[in-house]
C-alpha cells in the first residue's frame, strides 16, 4: 500500500479509501491510485480487511442439485448480484436433503469465511423440523413455506395457473401435466396450482404424470399421452420435458399444436427455437438473484433477526406457436 501510495503520489489511507470503494475519492485521484496498483500488481489483503470491518465480502450458496436448470440460473444470477454489491461467492453442492449433509455445508461454508448464506431449493426446511445453524445471516430460495427464514420466492403457483388457464381460454376442456420429480419444491408447487386450476375451472383433473425435469422424462410422458386420444392440451413441469413430450407426440403422428397443445416452464434461451417456438412461463431470475443478495444485505445493516418473511417475483407466460385451439372448437 506504501508503495501505491508513492507511486500515485497520495496517502495510505487514500489508497485504502480506493481498495475499499469508498465515495469520497476524486476520479482523477482514483484513476492515478487504480493505475498504480495495476503497475504494480498490488492486491488488496482481504484477510486484514475482515480483520479491520468485521466482514468477508464473502457470501456462501447451497445449491440441492445444480443440474437443474432452473437452479443453475438462479446461482447464475446470484452470483452476477453478489459481484454488483462487491461480494464474491463460495458455492457448495449438496446431493442428499439430510440434516447431516445441511449441517456439513454450514460447517464447510462457515469455515471458509462467509458473511451470510443463501439456500437453493432446500425443500427438507419445508419438510422437517431441521433447525439451521444460528450466527450467520441466512436467505431461503424456493424452498421453505413456513417462512422460518427470510426468502425469496419465484411464483411458481401464479406461472402455473397462468399455463393452465391459458390452455382452458383455448378451448381445451382439461389438461394434462407432466410434473418434476415429487421431491422436488417447485415442482410440487406447479402441480398444486395446475390441480387447483382445473377444479376451479370445473375441469376434470387428469392422472398425474412424473418425470425428473429431463427431455428423455418428457419423451417418455409423451408417448403415453400420445396413446391417449382425449389428450388434447398438455403443460409440461419445465421446457426440456415439454421438448420430449412434443418430439413423442411427432413420433406418434400427432401434430403441435394442431392436435395437441403444449406449455412449458421456465423459457429456456433456446424454447422460441423449438419446432413449433413454445410457449412457456417465463420467471426473472435476474430478479431472483438482486432480491436474494439484497434480504442478506438487510441483514448485515439491521440484524438478521429482524428481517423475515418472503419476496415473491412475478412469473409470466410466453405465449408462442405450440399451443393452440383444439380442432372443432
Amino acid at each position: 500500500m506504501a508503495d501505491v501510495a508513492e507511486m500515485a503520489g497520495v496517502s495510505s489511507q487514500t489508497v485504502s479509501r480506493v481498495a475499499n470503494n469508498r465515495s469520497n475519492v476524486d476520479e482523477a485521484t482514483r484513476e492515478r491510485v487504480l493505475a498504480a496498483m495495476r503497475m504494480l500488481g498490488y492486491r488488496p489483503n482481504t484477510a486484514a480487511r475482515a480483520l479491520a470491518t468485521g466482514k468477508f465480502r464473502m457470501l456462501g450458496v447451497i445449491s440441492f442439485g445444480l443440474n437443474a436448470y432452473g437452479n443453475a440460473r438462479t446461482l447464475e444470477a446470484i452470483v452476477s448480484a453478489a459481484q454488483d454489491a462487491d461480494y464474491s461467492v463460495n458455492v457448495v453442492s449438496v446431493r442428499a436433503q439430510t440434516e447431516s449433509a445441511v449441517h456439513e455445508a454450514f460447517d464447510r461454508l462457515t469455515m471458509q469465511a462467509v458473511d451470510g448464506i443463501i439456500l437453493i431449493e432446500a425443500q427438507i426446511l419445508d419438510t422437517s423440523a431441521l433447525r439451521l445453524p444460528s450466527g450467520l445471516p441466512v436467505v431461503v430460495v424456493d424452498g421453505e413455506e413456513t417462512r422460518r427464514h427470510p426468502g425469496v420466492d419465484t411464483n411458481q403457483a401464479e406461472g402455473a395457473r397462468l399455463a393452465t388457464e391459458h390452455l382452458l381460454d383455448l378451448g381445451h376442456r382439461t389438461v394434462w401435466h407432466v410434473s418434476g420429480p415429487q421431491d422436488s419444491y417447485a415442482a410440487r408447487r406447479r402441480a398444486e396450482s395446475w390441480h387447483r386450476t382445473l377444479k376451479d375451472a370445473g375441469s376434470r383433473v387428469p392422472p398425474l404424470l412424473y418425470g425428473d425435469w429431463t427431455a428423455a422424462s418428457g419423451y417418455a410422458a409423451g408417448l403415453e399421452l400420445a396413446a391417449n386420444p382425449d389428450v388434447t392440451a398438455v403443460f409440461a413441469g419445465n421446457d426440456q420435458m415439454a421438448l420430449g413430450i412434443v418430439r413423442a407426440l411427432h413420433e406418434a403422428g400427432r401434430a403441435v399444436p394442431h392436435d395437441v397443445s403444449v406449455v412449458g416452464f421456465d423459457d429456456l434461451a433456446e424454447s422460441a427455437w423449438f419446432l413449433p417456438s413454445l410457449t412457456t412461463v417465463h420467471q426473472d431470475f435476474e430478479e431472483v438473484g438482486r432480491q436474494c443478495v439484497a434480504l442478506l444485505l438487510d441483514q448485515f445493516r439491521v440484524g438478521h433477526a429482524d428481517v423475515r418473511g418472503a419476496t415473491s417475483v412475478a412469473s409470466n407466460l410466453i405465449v408462442r406457436d405450440s399451443t393452440a385451439a383444439p380442432l372443432g372448437a
